[in-house]
């Protein structure tokens, strides 16, 4: 048995060699580029032996000082990007930056915490040093020390708190050894949301100067409930937004910020239409609680959102839906109430060629889905019920508001179908009706309840009156 000293996991939040951290005070924070690797050479104590100022709140965090203020030049940390960090005022930010993480997570605030996040200070050599994350698991609890520069970035203060307690979160259930990852697009993502929602009271720093005696602390203001992408329009209309490969695998320089802020842009509107999914709140968190069970973060986030995107091509539909939309400005045309019913009819039917006899040529016609369930073999149903997902995930976010509801429970319903079948039969060919299983059954009866609810809004929509005829 391992000794528990040993089950250390180690997070440098730049490039690893397999068996040593490399360190380098040039490279910033970059918490999202998160690894867990195990290092068993990192067998310290998560606090050193100096006096530690916990949070008041919840208790979670602790916070140990600087041995000495830091080296930088007098005045570097006046820049409104820079705060200097102090362990009564750190402990307090800490709790202001989780309240709203949570909201965004759609967590109740009074949820007790299992891990304890130890937040250890020391002196800053440039604005610019690095952060570093140790998580370790003692008996049945994992532990998080997040080694800080007294001075850095405000942006990558909140990215550093947002990951750790991302991490904590994730590992809750955690009973192995293998500590959660953590994707570099949702650490980036929150932390990025965080700031442009946050106020300016998040993140507390000393006063920077005295005048006439009195000390003075320069405050950022911050417009709340305006426009949380207000900052990400500007950088993605002027280049294309990443897509959700390049978001899973950055490079270093766009985790720096180097790349004019895509990689942040786009990981922060990926985050945002995420959480407004219908439950997206709800998948984040199971995706964070799957993580530990996965050496790949995609698989927990596949099945997190299977019921979203069922194929990997639904979320590159999604996806690319979502970025032409936001870069075109919300211009993009919505169908009328009328256009939305024809357009879901059309999406619903299911055509076919029917034949009277054996020599007539084909006649077109079209069938219910409800039908095609019961009448086609597996193979085939498949094929045409994965296309209708996929047909009602682009048109629902053209649809007038009503149907668009109404598509998407469609959707979801022949998502559900489809993962929870078993079996398939060979041949593609239209059958008369065959015995139905007791899957095909429940969704023969909810497509029937979703057709009803439709008869229902398609008759309370009043007929559009034609524009005037000119004189």
């Amino acid at each position: 048995m391992k000794p528990l000293l040993n089950r250390c996991i180690v997070a440098s939040f730049h490039r690893f060699c397999d068996s040593t951290i490399q360190r380098s005070s040039a490279l910033p924070v970059l918490l999202s580029a998160a690894l867990f690797l195990p290092a068993a050479a990192v067998a310290q104590s998560l606090l050193p032996d100096a006096a530690v100022t916990r949070s008041s709140a919840s208790g979670q965090f602790t916070v140990v000082g600087a041995s000495q203020p830091s080296a930088l030049p007098p005045g570097a940390d006046t820049s409104a990007d820079l705060v200097r960090l102090e362990p009564a005022l750190l402990a307090v930010s800490a709790e202001r930056v989780k309240k709203p993480l949570w909201r965004e997570l759609g967590i109740d605030a009074s949820t007790p915490w299992r891990g304890r996040i130890h937040l250890v200070l020391h002196p800053a050599e440039s604005p610019d040093d690095q952060v570093t994350i140790i998580s370790r698991r003692f008996s049945d609890v994992w532990e998080y020390r997040v080694e800080l520069p007294d001075v850095l970035p405000r942006a990558s203060l909140i990215r550093a708190l947002t990951g750790a307690m991302l991490l904590e979160l994730a590992n809750r259930g955690n009973a192995g050894d293998h500590s959660a990852e953590i994707p570099a697009w949702l650490t980036e993502g929150l932390s990025q949301q965080l700031l442009a929602a946050g106020n300016p009271e998040m993140i507390l720093s000393p006063p920077d100067k005295a005048v006439n005696g009195l000390p003075e602390r320069r405050t950022v203001a911050v417009t709340r409930g305006v426009d949380a992408l207000a900052k990400v329009r500007p950088v993605l209309q002027g280049q294309p937004a990443l897509t959700f490969e390049q978001l899973s695998w950055p490079e270093d320089a766009q985790l720096r910020g180097d790349d004019g802020g895509v990689y942040r842009a786009s990981a922060q509107l990926f985050v945002n239409d995420l959480l407004k999914l219908n439950h997206g709140p709800e998948h984040l968190r199971a995706m964070l609680q799957m993580l530990p069970d996965y050496y790949n973060w995609q698989l927990a986030f596949r099945s997190a959102f299977v019921n979203d995107f069922p194929l990997p091509v639904d979320l590159e539909k999604w996806w690319a839906l979502q970025t032409a939309g936001f870069t075109s400005g919300g211009n993009s045309i919505s169908w009328s109430p009328a256009v939305s019913t024809a357009r879901l009819d059309e999406i619903l039917s299911v055509p076919v060629e029917v034949r009277s006899a054996p020599t007539d040529l084909p006649a077109h016609d079209a069938i219910s889905l409800q039908a095609a369930i019961r009448s086609l073999d597996s193979n085939r149903q498949a094929e045409i019920l994965q296309a209708k997902i996929r047909d009602l995930a682009l048109a629902q976010w053209r649809m007038d508001p009503q149907f668009a509801a109404l598509a998407d429970a469609y959707r979801r319903t022949l998502a559900s179908y489809l993962g929870s079948r078993s079996g398939t039969v060979s041949g593609a060919n239209y059958q008369p009706a065959a015995p139905i299983n007791n899957n095909a059954r429940d969704i023969v009866e909810k497509l029937d309840a979703l057709d009803a609810r439709r008869l229902v809004l398609e008759n309370s929509i009043k007929p559009e009156t034609p524009a005037p005829k000119p004189r």
